[in-house]
């Protein structure tokens, strides 16, 4: 480690315990997509993708295919043979953008739905039961602390 990332005070090593638990966090979070991966048979980019069309579509945005190249950095041939790919499986629709019909977008099936679902939800069941420990205001400040570090990590 380098000096300049030697605790000085009190508050530097809270911050580098809380960089150690975010990054610890991190690699459980890696290991829990590792594991569905293999229970959904998807390479991580698939899975990556059927992630974001799950978060997007719990805020009710609209996907692109344009979209989900820029989440994903890969190219827009890399990004067809995805969405191909994924249709194929059964797992998304490509539709017409329903107030913009030159424009197109992409969906999950309800079948793809289920199964990312039934792959999260006991995984996402135990973390709801981790929480269980915290009070409102100390689940405010780490809504607020990953809000941040998702802003900071997405500059």
């Amino acid at each position: 480690m380098s000096e300049r990332w030697l605790p000085q005070t009190p508050r530097d090593e809270l911050v580098l315990e809380a960089m150690t638990a975010v990054r610890a966090f991190s690699d459980a979070m890696d290991r829990m997509h590792s594991g569905i991966r293999g229970e959904m048979d998807m390479n991580a980019t698939d899975l990556a993708a059927m992630r974001l069309m799950v978060v997007r579509e719990q805020r009710g945005e609209w996907v692109s295919p344009h979209q989900i190249a820029s989440h994903l950095s890969i190219s827009t041939a890399s990004t067809t043979k995805l969405l191909d790919r994924l249709t194929a499986s059964g797992h998304l629709e490509r539709r017409p953008h329903p107030s913009d019909r030159r424009a197109r977008v992409v969906v999950l099936t309800d079948a793809a739905r289920a199964e990312f679902y039934r792959h999260f939800g006991e995984r996402m069941g135990r973390m709801r039961d981790g929480m269980s420990a915290f009070s409102d205001d100390e689940l405010r400040a780490i809504v607020r602390f990953l809000g941040e570090m998702e802003t900071v990590l997405a500059e």
